[in-house]
């Protein structure tokens, strides 16, 4: 399946959380703390108000709550408005 972000929304995978500590504790999944980075997938075409300036394959940092989860293919992925990314990790 394919989705196609519309206005100034970007598709966004995001970034596993480590499982395991550097001391070598394995963190449960329950306990693992929800990452704010992720991968640029799909960006949407923007708006004249709201050009879009992140790119496919860019990795980035979001606002904690923010975004539409949505399952594709069984993968997790995230809808973000352009205006939850903080940052984008070079």
């Amino acid at each position: 399946m394919k989705v196609r972000p519309l206005a100034d929304r970007v598709l966004v995978k995001q970034v596993e959380a480590e499982s395991k500590t550097a001391g070598g504790i394995i963190i449960p999944t329950q306990a693992q703390e929800k990452t704010q980075q992720a991968t640029v997938e799909a960006v949407g075409p923007g708006t004249e108000k709201d050009p879009i300036i992140v790119k496919v394959g860019e990795k980035i940092l979001y606002d904690k709550y923010a975004g539409t989860s949505i399952k594709i293919d069984g993968a997790d992925y995230l809808i973000l408005k352009q205006s939850d990314i903080i940052a984008v990790i070079e």
